[in-house]
């Protein structure tokens, strides 16, 4: 078995519920959370509401007027972390309004590059927990784990789990249905979520020995140099 012990994984829920035990992804999420820690993995869940997230797309947010801003003690954790996976429930097709701030957050620390001259988040792994009771669950993961690989994260195969009741009124994830819980023990959940899991912890520890990636093509300071790593435009 491969050692995972080294790693960091950081669960960012964006859930629009108050209280984090009354949030319905969170269980989705803990699921996921359990395997890392079965193999030794040090996990950190954040409830993003237990938060002050300012909007805007600055490091510190109350030098621009804000009266609080808790984003650069959670982007320590961020940083430090090799594994991050956000949760979203599902509001009329799309990830919650926290998400959003969220990535737009994240975002704002691209320009942070390591000491190769790259986004401080090459090296990392990325990958989305989705619940609802509408549709939704593979666009609201479309969106973050393009976001997430478009700032620099590494996304594997299989990056998102989710799970959905019916349309209309209904059920959450794990809400009492008959003396079952929903969403408990449906398979293709349980695969999908085992899967992200176990890639997000093989590609992390892929990227981990190998140092990230090469220099080589996108070093932004490099690039600032007036290196082109062979471009040329086409004629």
């Amino acid at each position: 078995m491969t050692d995972f012990t080294d790693l960091s994984a950081l669960y960012i829920n964006t859930s629009l519920k108050r209280e984090a035990g009354e949030s319905h992804t969170a269980l989705l999420m803990r699921g996921s959370a359990s395997i890392m820690e079965k193999q030794g993995v040090s996990v950190e869940h954040l409830h993003l509401m237990d938060h002050t997230l300012a909007f805007g797309v600055s490091y510190d947010m109350t030098e621009e007027g804000a009266p609080r801003d808790d984003w650069p003690a959670l982007w320590e954790k961020v940083r430090a972390a090799d594994i991050l996976v956000i949760g979203s429930p599902i509001w009329l097709g799309e990830e919650s309004s926290l998400c959003r701030v969220l990535i737009e957050r994240l975002y704002a620390m691209s320009g942070e590059l390591n000491d190769k001259g790259q986004s401080t988040y090459y090296g990392k792994t990325g990958g989305a927990v989705v619940t609802g009771n509408e549709d939704g669950v593979k666009h609201v993961s479309m969106t973050i784990a393009y976001a997430l690989a478009h700032l620099g994260f590494t996304i594997p195969p299989q990056p998102d789990t989710g799970w959905i009741g019916e349309a209309g009124p209904g059920p959450s994830y794990g809400d009492p249905v008959d003396g079952t819980r929903a969403g408990m023990g449906h398979e293709f959940t349980q695969q999908t979520a085992t899967v992200m899991t176990w890639n997000l912890m093989h590609l992390a520890r892929m990227l981990r020995d190998a140092g990230g990636y090469p220099r080589t093509g996108n070093d932004r300071e490099a690039w600032a140099r007036g290196e082109r790593f062979g471009w040329e435009d086409p004629l």
